[in-house]
């Protein structure tokens, strides 16, 4: 079974962030959930995504990065949108990855380095209208990341929402977030 560190969206950690991980655990994986935003929830989205540029990106990395000390080196980095920025840092940095599962966003890979590491496989996941995903350059940068990596993927799903797989979110989508769960399982299968 994996280990998995898994970051959360710019709303918080929220119950539907908790859903995820409990599904998780429940099918025998070892999952934490760092609190990047110190116990603050946002109901708006907006108001989230204000708390992060206040705090600064930079911030949320590193409290990312602090959350990963001390345990294995072979996680699986699990990132929703905002959480994208820790779990893919880490994936390309930290030696051991075992794997990365970005969903709703994705990085350049040269904000992290040269190349994405051809030993840790990785998926990005996103809606294929998630207007948020594609005018701000993720799914450009998901492709080259997908193009580059020896065992990578991505997978669009049918609908323009961009946190799909939250229930406790107005934008959660049952049927995606079905088949994420199910691509995300046998991933760490």
């Amino acid at each position: 079974m994996a280990e998995v560190l898994l970051f959360h969206h710019a709303h918080g950690v929220t119950p539907g962030v908790t859903a995820f991980a409990e599904r998780l655990a429940e099918a025998g994986h070892t999952v934490h959930v760092p609190d990047l935003y110190e116990g603050r929830v946002f109901v708006d989205l907006g108001a989230g995504m204000d708390y992060a540029h206040e705090v600064g990106f930079g911030t949320i990395a590193e409290r990312g990065r602090l959350a990963a000390e001390g345990l294995r080196s072979d996680l699986v980095y699990v990132g929703f949108s905002l959480g994208v920025l820790p779990a893919q840092l880490l994936a390309q940095t930290r030696p051991g990855a075992a794997g990365a599962l970005l969903v709703g966003a994705c990085v350049p890979v040269t904000e992290f380095g040269p190349a994405w590491p051809a030993s840790v496989p990785v998926q990005v996941h996103a809606m294929a209208d998630d207007r948020s995903f594609v005018d701000d350059g993720d799914l450009d940068a998901a492709r080259a990341l997908v193009a580059g990596a020896a065992d990578g993927e991505l997978f669009l799903y049918s609908g323009d929402k961009h946190l799909f797989a939250d229930p406790s979110l107005s934008s959660y989508d049952e049927v995606a977030a079905v088949l994420l769960m199910e691509r995300v399982l046998a991933f760490l299968n």
